[in-house]
Order: C-alpha cells, then sequence, then structure tokens
C-alpha cells in the first residue's frame, strides 16, 4: 500500500511539473522575452513571497487544517517591522525579529484555538484574518508607514552576488521546510496527523501539540513573508497582503497538497507557487488585464481542487 501511496503521489509531482514546463515552453514560443535572464529573475524573486506563504499553509494542510489568516498576518507583521524600521532608530535585526515573532504569536493563537475550543480552521482563521486587518489599520493609524532604513529596504532590494536576496531567502527556507518535513520527527507527526488523526492520537502522537507546532510555523512565516514585502516596496502598508492567503493555498493544491490531509511535499509546494508566477508573467507579457488574470486563476485553483477530490476517490 505504502508503494502505491508513494507512486501515485510521485506520478502527481510528475504531472505539475510537466504541467510547468509545457506552459514555460508555449509561453516562450509566443514571447521570446519570457525565457530571458531577467524576466526569470523577477517571477523568482516575486514568486518568494507567495513560496514563504505556501511553505507555512502546507504544513497545515498536510495536517488537514486551512490557514485564512495570511494576507492579514503579511500586514500586520509588515507595519509592526515598518514602524520599527526607521532610520537611526533600531538595528535592523530588532524590526525583523518582532515582525515574525508577532506572526509566530498570531499563528500561535490560531493554534490555540484551534485545538482547545475544537472550532474548525476555517472559522477560527476567518476570524483572525479580519482581526488582523483591523489590527494593521490600527497600529498604523489606516495610514501607510515609510521612511524605511537603507538596512532593512536592502531585505527586499538587495542582492548578494547578482542574485536578488527575496531568492537566497526562498532557497535557504525551502530547504528548511524540506528537512523539516522529511528528516524530522515533527515531520513524520504533521503526515500521521492528516493522514489519520485518530490512529495517531491512539499511537501516543500529541495531535494538540503538532497542530499549534504547525499554525504557529505558518504564522512565523507569513511573518517572514511580511517583511519581505515591507522592505521590496519600502512601505509598510495597512491594506498589504489581501489575498495572499488564496495564492498560497492554491499553490500548495496545484503542487499536489491534498485538501484532505496526509499528503503534500515543499518540492510540489515550490513548483506549483512557479507555477502561478509563470502564468501570471507570461499574462503580463501578453498585455492581458489583471481582472482577467483574476479569472484565470480563480479557474486554476477550482481545476486543482477539483483534480485533488477526484484523485481521493480513486
Amino acid at each position: 500500500m505504502n508503494t502505491i501511496l508513494t507512486r501515485s503521489k510521485n506520478l502527481g509531482q510528475y504531472g505539475i511539473f510537466g504541467a510547468f514546463v509545457v506552459i514555460c515552453l508555449g509561453l516562450a514560443v509566443i514571447n521570446p522575452q519570457f525565457m530571458t535572464v531577467s524576466n526569470w529573475t523577477i517571477i523568482i524573486t516575486q514568486v518568494s513571497i507567495n513560496a514563504l506563504l505556501a511553505f507555512g499553509v502546507t504544513f497545515v494542510i498536510i495536517t488537514g487544517g486551512i490557514d485564512l489568516s495570511l494576507g492579514s498576518i503579511v500586514a500586520v507583521t509588515g507595519v509592526v517591522a515598518a514602524s520599527l524600521a526607521h532610520p537611526d532608530t533600531y538595528p535592523v535585526i530588532v524590526p525583523i525579529g518582532v515582525g515574525v515573532l508577532s506572526g509566530v504569536a498570531m499563528g500561535a493563537l490560531n493554534g490555540l484555538v484551534i485545538t482547545k475550543s475544537k472550532v474548525p480552521p476555517f472559522i477560527v482563521t476567518l476570524g483572525m484574518m479580519t482581526i488582523g486587518r483591523g489590527l494593521a489599520l490600527i497600529l498604523s493609524k489606516g495610514r501607510p508607514i515609510s521612511n524605511l532604513s537603507d538596512s532593512f529596504n536592502f531585505i527586499g532590494g538587495g542582492s548578494v552576488l547578482g542574485i536578488p536576496f527575496p531568492i537566497l531567502i526562498l532557497v535557504v527556507f525551502f530547504i528548511l521546510c524540506t528537512l523539516l518535513l522529511k528528516k524530522t520527527v515533527l515531520g513524520r507527526y504533521i503526515y500521521a496527523v492528516g493522514g489519520n488523526e485518530q490512529a495517531a492520537t491512539a499511537s501516543g502522537i500529541r495531535v494538540n501539540k503538532v497542530k499549534m507546532a504547525v499554525y504557529t510555523l505558518c504564522g512565523g512565516l507569513a511573518g517572514l513573508a511580511g517583511i519581505l514585502l515591507t522592505a521590496r516596496i519600502t512601505t509598510g502598508q495597512p491594506n498589504a497582503g489581501a489575498g495572499f492567503e488564496l495564492d498560497a493555498i492554491a499553490a500548495a493544491i496545484i503542487g499536489g497538497t491534498s485538501t484532505s490531509g496526509g499528503t503534500g511535499t515543499m518540492t510540489g509546494t515550490l513548483i506549483g507557487a512557479l507555477l502561478i508566477g509563470v502564468i501570471s508573467n507570461g499574462l503580463d507579457l501578453l498585455n492581458v488585464t489583471s481582472y482577467y488574470q483574476q479569472v484565470v486563476m480563480g479557474a486554476i485553483i477550482i481545476g486543482a481542487v477539483v483534480l485533488d477530490s477526484w484523485n481521493q476517490k480513486k
């Protein structure tokens, strides 16, 4: 049975990778500018924020949960970090640390309420989405926070050896998240909880602690994404991150993470995020308006969920 499941998972990953290659080749034929190094640098840099969010929500979805508060956490952490990142105030590590901890706290609160109240994650994180957006507006007084230090803005706009810093962050956290999921006890527990929660409990796994860990981790990664976005646009925007949770969830599901839990990989999620970025970039190159782009992305999300549901029934 394990062999069959493994083969099925691999086929799913090959399928999404094949679709990714075909779409890239198609866009390269339609518009030669698509395959240039500069265009791919733009794509991966833009994808980095969504990928960080998608890595976090992949942990959550594998346990059978969902997190709709990611976009609001991005806004809160961005505003918090920006308020501490003015020149000649604190060292850059302070706004980064406080911003990430803000995301960790919101994620932990999600996990605490979900595990203690037994209210469905959809409802809890929907409430946190509204709370977070309100907090971002309160903390910023409804106004963008600008005049950030150069060292802080470097996180989003700087480069090392010609490689944009957001891409380096993406690579580091892809490796860390992959190792956590594949090589640690917590990773095995995450799959076990999502595969069969009752069996996991009977096996002695402390299910609530695993769920607390994944929501906290998801919040921390959202906090990091919020800092990255704030540094890229050099402003703390209380309305930033609106709708980001949908793109992140879409990347995870398109990459093969099952909405029923128990299945998913960081490699698949990364390919899913890249696929969304490639399609968005291709539509830009083809001068398709943002309204039609939203229609296309919505259709892709529905298609991915339908395919997932179809696979679950096999």
